[in-house]
Parts: structure tokens; sequence; C-alpha cells
């Protein structure tokens, strides 16, 4: 899979890494909120060099601890069964792509754990080398605060990072779905009632119920009210209600996809593809492909083959590339896409691999083609029909 809308920065253990471009947003916040802000109110003797040095190096390392905390997921979820083979780095931190669900509430548990626990113990490792590069004066994050007006900029840069790193545990510990607090949960309830998916509706509804307190409480601050450990301020509070409003869609989002994957998954595609399919010459003109083919057969892609053998496909969209009125001049050849350039699936493989090959290439059709033979196609409206009818909540829907 490619990462999309982004930066390939390369792999790391066999885990593609990407970089989002929303991150370059987060990046400048924390970069100016630290160097124009905390630092110069913690060093006000800092020159500007030394607070934006220090800053961004702060959000690199900051980022690069939340690819640690990706990465754990990653090499764990490798252990119990399950592939992520790509890890986005993005605006609120990071995400590792999971192909598939965890093959037991226990693999799923221990995937969500290990998270939280990676960035804890960076907090602490980062707290500690923050006593070592003061001579030990300093113990625990009270004792961290209290040691910030005489550290110089590597003290203070770790002195930040480790409380940082230790709240971003806690805060993906918080018990709703998808951050690792709710996948623990998640497995939680999987593990005693059986049922994932419904496992996954409870948890998705917990973090749906925190991400509308984070909205409340966001709002609160826009109109003056002070929030434990958030603040107060129209900046934070609409930044506190943004997070929450990510954190809602992102739990209606993550249970509608497993919805759609229990529909999907080992429904082949032979099963749902479109095999009355007419097929075209090479040398039909566009105009006679229009007039006496397209219009009674209502299709919208035709092979083009020469005594069975697969050359192409025309797609309807392939006919703008050319001006009507050279279309009684244009053969078909010259505006199909030939079959070694089509986008393909084999008809044994399932329904859902199929739309994340969609999704990957920005199609809506795909050509389903076995020993160089096109047996159909399938389209974007075909797992939309499937799901309308199969979604594990139209299912319940139907037996009510």
């Amino acid at each position: 899979m490619r990462v999309s809308h982004g930066v390939r920065l390369g792999r790391v253990a066999g885990v593609e890494i990407g970089l989002d471009w929303s991150l370059l947003i987060i990046f400048g916040l924390i970069a100016v909120m630290l160097a124009e802000g905390a630092f110069p109110a913690w060093h006000p003797d800092w020159t500007a060099a030394i607070a934006w040095g220090t800053a961004v190096a702060a959000a690199t390392l900051f980022f690069l601890s939340v690819l640690l905390h990706e990465l754990s997921h990653a090499l764990v979820g490798r252990r119990v069964g399950v592939s992520i083979r790509r890890i986005t780095l993005f605006m609120f931190g990071g995400m590792a792509h999971m192909e598939g669900e965890p093959p037991s509430w226990r693999a799923e548990l221990v995937m969500a754990l290990v998270g939280p626990l990676t960035s804890f113990v960076l907090g602490l490792v980062f707290l500690l080398l923050a006593a070592a590069s003061l001579g030990g004066k300093m113990v625990g994050v009270n004792g961290a605060w209290d040691a910030l007006p005489t550290a110089g900029p590597l003290p203070t840069l770790l002195l930040w990072l480790g409380p940082v790193n230790i709240i971003l545990a806690v805060f993906n510990l918080v018990p709703g779905f998808p951050l690792d607090g709710g996948r623990a949960l998640r497995a939680i309830l999987w593990g005693v009632s059986g049922d994932m998916v419904s496992a996954t509706r409870w948890a998705s509804r917990g973090g749906q119920a925190f991400a509308w307190l984070l909205i409340l409480a966001g709002i609160g601050m826009i109109f003056g009210l002070r929030v434990p450990v958030f603040g107060g301020g129209l900046i934070n509070g609409l930044w506190l209600a943004f997070i929450g409003w990510f954190l809602n869609n992102a739990a209606l989002a993550s249970y509608r996809q497993l919805l759609v994957r229990e529909s999907l998954e080992h429904v082949p595609v032979s099963r749902l593809m479109q095999t009355r399919l007419t097929a075209v010459p090479p040398e039909l003109s566009l105009a006679s492909l229009v007039d006496d083919v397209m219009s009674p057969s209502g299709q919208r892609a035709f092979p083009v083959e020469d005594d069975g053998r697969l050359l192409g496909v025309v797609f309807v969209g392939d006919l703008n590339r050319v001006d009507r009125r050279a279309w009684h001049q244009t053969a078909v050849r010259s505006v199909m896409i030939p079959a070694e350039s089509l986008i393909t699936i084999g008809p044994a493989r399932d329904a859902m691999e199929a739309l994340g090959t969609l999704g990957e290439y920005n199609v809506n059709q795909l050509a389903v083609v076995e020993n160089g033979r096109l047996l159909g196609l399938l389209r974007r409206e075909d797992l939309l029909a499937w799901l309308a009818v199969h979604a594990p909540g139209q299912r319940a829907q139907r037996a009510q």
C-alpha cells in the first residue's frame, strides 16, 4: 500500500513510514508555542536562536517518540499475527495501519497496551537523562518543573519531553475507541462477550462520549471556563474542541470500517463483478461504439479484443479525450487503456482487498482478470450494493 497525501520517509524493521502533510501544522504549532511562549518564560536570558533551536529539536524528538509508540504496535502486532506494513505520522500523532483485525482478544489487548507502555518508558528515560544532566538534582515530574529555571538547553529539552510522553501515555489509555485504551476496552469486552462487533460498538460509544466531553470542555474554555489540566482561553478551547471532533469522527469511522470488513472479507470478487460485457474490436470507431454498442447496452466499460485476446479496455470517460467531431475517424484502439496498464484483481480475491485497491489507486472500477482473460468488471457501486444488503447493521434491521 502506498502512503497517500504525504511523503514516504522509508522503512524501519520492514514497516513503511509515511509523513502526512498535516503533521507540518502541529509541528509548527509546537515549535512556536515553545520558542515564543514556554522557553522564554522559563529562561528569559535565552536568545531567540537558542529558544528556536531547542524548540525545533523538541518538536522533532516528540514525533520520533510518537513513531516509536506506533512502531511498538507494529512489531508486537507482527508477533501476535497482525500485519502492519505502514505507519503514518499526521496532525494528531501517528497511526499504525492494520491489515485486518487481531486474531483474538488477547492479541488485541497486548497490541493496545504496548503503545502507552512505550510512551511511559520513554518519558521516564527522558526524565532520568534530564536528572543525569543536572547532576541528579531532581526526581519525578514535580522535580522536573522545579529544576527548569536553572537548566540549560539540553536538560530543558529532556524535561519537556519526559512529562509530555507520560501525558501521551495517559491520554492514550482513555477507554475510548480508537485510542489504545479504547482498544484495550474492546479486547476485554470481546473476551467477555465473545462478540467482536458488539465489543467494538460499545468501545466506539465510549470513544464518542470522551470526544463529546472534550468538545464541551473546549466550548466552555472559549467562554471563559478554566478546565483542570487544559487551562482556559480561546485558542486552547478551540484546539481541545477540534481534537474532540476528530476523535468523535475517528470512533464512528472505526466502527463503520469494521462493519464493512465483516461484510466484505471472504466474499470473492467473482460473486460481485459484472460479467455481461460486450467486447468490441480494436478498429471500431468511437462513433460506432457510442451509437451501436454503448447506447443499447448501457455499459460503461468495454473489453477490446482481437480473436479472443484482450488488448485493453475502453471506458466511457476515455471518450472525452477526443473531440466529438473526430469520433468517426478515431478507432477504439487509440483511446483504450492497454491490458498491461490496467489495474486488475483476480476473481478469487476477496471484496475487502478490492475495496482497498480501489481506494489506493483512486479508481471507480477494477478489471477482473485471470490468465490474461477479462472475466468482468468490479465497480464501486457493486460493493456499495452488497453492503446495503449484507452489512451487519442492515441484517439486524431486517431481523426486527
